[in-house]
This record gives structure tokens, sequence and C-alpha cells, in this order.
């Protein structure tokens, strides 16, 4: 019986590892569909009134640019991929093996999912124009959640990095190589600091990014001294990634701010864009999508138990959570192209992500950022503290 069973185990052992690997590399299938929306987004955007003016003729789009083309494009194209994720996860969800039909569809199919995914596409195109305000509408909650998500991503992996390089308390396990990457957060946060106060307080009079940099700052050291205090003792590893992601969303806030006045400076190639704002437009959508994939991928952030045993014919994470990532993440890179502000006016090609709204949104993720941190540090402490007062209540009666 033994030499029966081997070899089928052997074999179901090997088909696993293979529906394994097919799903994982599906995931970059979706990245790059993901990636090919935001390119779409920005074209129609900034070239589709030139270049599609067949879309002039659909009765929802009549002859102005503001319906189909500008911002009201850049919502319509954001909904069509919405669908196809929202249609994704709908038909993934509860997917938990490897062997199910539903884990062949999210891996495989994919002439059919192309289908449906020009489908979703195309079908905003011919929605009235007050369902896509509509739909602008719930699109920014949606860009709040993914923010939220992004964040709770990013605490996963501050914490992850935390226990992997830093020594447990009492044990006899070797920091340098943790204290060496907070030494570097640390140098990084406060030359990042000095950096911005050199790009964007040209002259005393900008008071706005003044108080922004210094209370940037003022929020590093906090961290920093919140993770030094005894009843804490978390080290300085994690405050200083932290800290370094709190200055980049300090910067990003301020290069979001309108490309007018006295505290923006920049290099002029020609009447359309700078070197500046391509480079950043390149990165932005990189960063977008780079964002979005780390995002859905990292589904243990989302679980409320994470220790429970992973089997061989378990799928390798969370089809449900990953397309859910991606929907919300649709209407993100919505309001990035269009500056948080339905009827913007685009007069700006390669822009994305300007405006006052776009900087306030910015800053109060980072504030946002700061206090979820804080939180986190001193919560364990709180908890720590609560039986014991509890036990000391009855004997004070």
């Amino acid at each position: 019986m033994i030499k029966i069973q081997a070899p089928e185990l052997y074999r179901d052992s090997g088909a696993y590892e293979a529906r394994k690997g097919q799903s994982l590399r599906a995931r970059y299938v979706y990245g790059l569909i993901f990636f090919a929306t935001n390119l779409l987004a920005w074209f129609i955007r900034d070239y589709g009134a030139k270049l599609l003016g067949g879309l002039h003729h659909i009765p929802v789009c009549g002859a102005g640019d503001s319906k189909c083309f500008r911002s009201g494009g850049v919502l319509r194209v954001s909904l069509g991929c919405f669908i196809f994720f929202w249609v994704m996860f709908a038909t993934t969800f509860g997917t938990r093996k490897l062997q199910g039909v539903r884990n062949s569809w999210h891996s495989g199919c994919w002439t059919l999912k192309f289908l449906v995914y020009a489908v979703s596409i195309v079908t905003p195109f011919i929605i009235p124009n007050i369902f896509i305000q509509l739909y602008g509408e719930i699109a920014r909650m949606g860009a709040g959640i993914f923010l939220i998500l992004q964040l709770i991503s990013m605490l996963h992996l501050i914490s992850w990095c935390n226990k992997r390089w830093m020594p447990a308390p009492g044990s006899n396990q070797c920091g340098l190589f943790g204290l060496f990457l907070s030494t570097v957060s640390f140098i990084a946060s406060f030359a990042g600091i000095l950096v911005l106060y050199i790009m964007y307080v040209p002259n005393s009079s900008c008071v706005f990014n003044i108080f922004t940099i210094i209370w940037t700052a003022v929020l590093v050291k906090i961290m920093m001294a919140v993770s030094l205090h005894s009843k804490v003792n978390e080290g300085l590893l994690s405050s200083g990634i932290m800290g370094s992601y709190i200055v980049f969303l300090c910067w990003s806030a301020l290069h979001s701010e309108p490309r007018t006045g006295k505290c923006y400076t920049e290099m002029k190639i020609g009447k359309d864009g700078n070197w500046a704002t391509i480079i950043s437009f390149i990165i932005a959508i990189c960063s977008i999508v780079s964002a979005t994939f780390s995002t859905g991928i990292n589904n243990r952030s989302f679980q409320f138990r994470s220790d429970e045993t992973r089997l061989e014919e378990d799928v390798p994470y969370s089809y449900e959570i990953f397309h859910i990532v991606f929907a919300v993440g649709a209407m993100y890179f919505a309001m990035l192209f269009i500056s948080w502000e339905l009827n913007h006016p685009i007069t700006r090609k390669w822009s994305i992500d300007v405006g006052w709204a776009s900087t306030w949104v910015k800053i109060m993720n980072e504030w946002l950022a700061f206090c979820i941190y804080v939180w986190r540090l001193i919560s364990p402490a709180l908890s720590r503290k609560q039986p014991a007062n509890d036990e000391e209540s009855p004997s004070t009666i």
C-alpha cells in the first residue's frame, strides 16, 4: 500500500506547488493591469480630447471636455478599474484551497478576464454624468480607506523589521544590524528635514512650509522619545523607520502645493512641463502601483488571526483582500489624478496630486500615522497597568 500511495502523494505535492506558483505569478499580471489603467487614465486626461475626438459623439460625453476627458475621463477609467477588481473580489471571495475552481479563475482564464476588463473600462463611458459624480464622492472615501490600509501595512512592515533585526529583551542576540539601520534611519530623517527646509523655504514668508517642516521634526523627536521610554522600551529601529516615513509624507505634502507663489521653484523645459514635474509624475505612478501591490499582497496585516497554520493545499494569500485593495486603489489613483477635486481644472500636463486639497490630505495622513504609531507604542504599557489597578482596587475598599 505504501508503494502505491507514495507516488500519488508526490504527484499531489507537485500539483500544489505548480498551482501555488501560478497563483503567485498572477499577482504581477494584476499589477501590470493596474499600471496600464493608470497610464490610460493619464492619457485620457491629458491627450484624450485631442486624440479621441470620436468620444464626443457619445451622448453622455457631449461637446465639452469635462465629462469624458480631463477629470471626468479619469473618474470613468477609475470606475472601470474598480468594477473589474470588484468582480474579481466577488468571484474569488472565500477561496481557500488551490484545487478549487475559483483558484483556477484567479490564476488563469486570462483571455476571458481581459474581455471582462475591456467591458469594465468601456461601460463607464456610457453611464450618465450624474452617476460618475456620485462615484467621485464615493471614491474620496474609498481613497481614504486605501490610505488607512496602506498605513496598517506600513506598521506591519515596521513591526516585522523590529522583530527581525532587534534582539528581544534579555536575549544574547546581537542587534548590530538593527542598530545600524536605526542610525541610518534617523540620519536620513533629520537630513531629509534639512533638505526640505532648503528646498521649500526660500524665504521667511513661507510660514506654512516652515510650520509643516518644524512640526514634522517635532513629531520625529516625540516618536524617538516615546520608543526609548522605560515603560515602552521599543528601541530605535521602529521609530527610525517610522520617522523616515513621516518625513516622506511631509515632502509629499509640500510637493503637492500649487505651483505658484514664492515658495516653489522649478527648472522649465517647455510650456507643458518641466523635468521635475515629469520625473515626479513617473515616480508617482510607480509609487501608486507599488503601494497598491505591496498592500494587496500583505494580507496578514488585515487578518484578525495571523497564527493560523497554513496547509500545503491552502492558497498562498487572500484573494479577496488582494482584489479589494486594488479596487480601492483605483479610487485612490483617481483622487491623485484630479487632486481630490471632482471638477479640478487640469491646466498642466504631467501633473499629479497637485493642489491644496492634496496637500492637506497628506498632512492629515502624516498626523494620523504619527498618532496610530504612538498609540501602538503606549497601548501595551497601558494594558499592563490596567490589571494592576484592578487588583489593587478591592483592597482599598
